[in-house]
């Protein structure tokens, strides 16, 4: 799987088997106020789960059908390490702060093998 950075550049992920990306997408950000508490706790605990940002902002270019929203990219080592990160109580502790601030498109997807 190749990942593009917001600012053009790209690299290959690991390649290892089970290499998983949690993708965040903010459709609309009704309380900017809650997000910035929420992204306070998110990102220690995505960081203690072992993830790494890719991508954390608003979009540089979209194409075709896509729509111009903040986008965040995490690379886990694998498909439970990024589920048990969501799951966790650190990060579930970030989204009730976020509650009904954001509405977010929120997936993990396994990279695939080359």
């Amino acid at each position: 799987m190749e990942v593009w950075y917001l600012g053009g550049s790209r690299r290959k992920l690991g390649g290892s088997h089970g290499q998983s990306v949690l993708v965040v997408c903010y459709r609309s950000i009704s309380d900017p106020a809650a997000r910035e508490k929420y992204t306070k706790l998110a990102i220690p605990a995505v960081l203690a789960g072992g993830g790494r940002y890719l991508a954390r902002g608003g979009v540089t270019k979209t194409y075709e059908a896509g729509i111009n929203q903040c986008t965040v990219l995490v690379e886990f080592s694998s498909l439970a390490q990024a589920i048990a990160t969501y799951d966790s109580p650190g990060y579930q502790a970030a989204v009730a702060v976020l509650g009904n601030a954001a509405e977010r498109d929120v997936r993990i997807v396994e990279a695939a093998d080359d």
